[in-house]
């Protein structure tokens, strides 16, 4: 059989475009726009300006880091975090390899674990996570975040489309 045709070729593509996009914006983030601190502590100006009040939305490119999980909970415990992250992705990758029979999930666990190797591997380089995206809505500072926290909720939230009883019920 080509590799093309594979069943696993289209998503581990997928990823791998993800994981290669996620290291390059964080290279260049990191290399080209000022530190604007972490997210307990973020500054609100400064990095490249996207848009403002688009329909009250504004968006910024910055360069904020993260040293702990989704909006710097746990900080405090780096190490530990960085433990159970590996484990809980050596976990998602063998489920989603060697016991996922459902073609329909590949795509989007292909994005989670994409997007969980990226912010591992910032572990690794950086020492803490890398964020850049900043969203303003309607006055709400959302937290920054980066292509891979944005490819896991894309793949959560695919799965959570995949997997409601509404839709097997059809």
């Amino acid at each position: 059989m080509n590799k093309r045709n594979s069943p696993l070729f289209f998503p581990l593509l997928i990823g791998l475009c993800i994981l290669v996009a996620d290291f390059l914006i964080k290279s260049a983030v990191s290399r080209d726009i000022p530190l604007m601190g972490t997210q307990e502590f973020f500054y609100p100006y400064g990095g490249i300006p996207g848009f403002r009040n688009f329909l009250g939305i504004e968006f910024s490119i910055v360069y904020a880091f993260n040293t702990g999980a989704a909006w710097g909970i746990f900080s405090e415990y780096k190490d530990l975090l960085l433990v159970a992250r590996v484990l809980l992705l050596g976990a998602l990758v063998a489920f989603a390899f060697f016991y996922n029979d459902n073609p329909q999930y590949r795509l989007p666990f292909a994005l989670i674990i994409a997007g969980a190797l990226g912010n591992i591997v910032d572990y690794f380089l950086y020492g803490h996570v890398i964020d850049m995206f900043r969203f303003v809505f309607w006055g709400y500072d959302y937290p920054v975040f980066n292509l891979a926290d944005a490819s896991i909720f894309i793949g959560i939230f695919w799965l959570v489309l995949f997997t409601s009883p509404q839709r097997d019920a059809e």
